[in-house]
């Protein structure tokens, strides 16, 4: 079993109480709009980190991070982009490679609204963890802690701190 922390949009912001959920994770994941590296770089002292680059970061985050990171956990597909839309509503970028080859779960940031919800057609689970920095219009700070145990996905909780 594998026990991760999602995160997304921190916007150069990273605090104590973040670190503290980052040491209880396997893995942590971020999709997108890191900011500072300084973010990726306290995560990553800390435990592993999957990692994609968003709209507002800069050339260094690119060069660390990919848009698209694909992978296998266990026994489930994952891919994080940071834009990538909504079931059925999927962005331009991502919508055909979808269709074609759908992941078990596909995770997006961007929005800075948390959800979490099952694209049926394609048979698979799309989780944005909306926003855990302080910089935009949302009004809780919000990540998502899950499980994944061979290939089921469980386990999920909402973190929320006050903005």
């Amino acid at each position: 079993m594998t026990k991760i922390l999602l995160l997304s949009d921190t916007h150069s912001y990273i605090d104590d109480r973040i670190l503290e959920y980052v040491k209880e994770a396997d893995e942590v994941w971020h999709a997108g709009d890191i900011g500072d590296l300084e973010v990726t770089d306290k995560i990553k002292a800390l435990k592993p980190l999957r990692a994609v680059y968003g709209n507002i970061d800069n050339a260094k985050a690119k060069v660390e991070f990919p848009e698209h990171n694909r992978f296998m956990c266990e026994g489930v597909d994952v891919w994080i982009t940071h834009i990538g839309g909504y079931p059925p509503k999927y962005n331009g970028r991502v919508r055909d490679a979808l269709k074609q080859d759908p992941p078990k779960l596909f995770i997006t940031g961007h929005s800075h609204i948390l959800k979490v919800m099952p694209d049926k057609s394609l048979n698979l689970l799309h989780m944005n963890p909306g926003a855990v920095g302080k910089h935009g219009f949302h009004k809780v700070r919000t990540m998502l802690r899950f499980t994944i145990d061979k290939d089921k996905i469980d386990n999920l909780e909402v973190i929320e701190f006050k903005k």
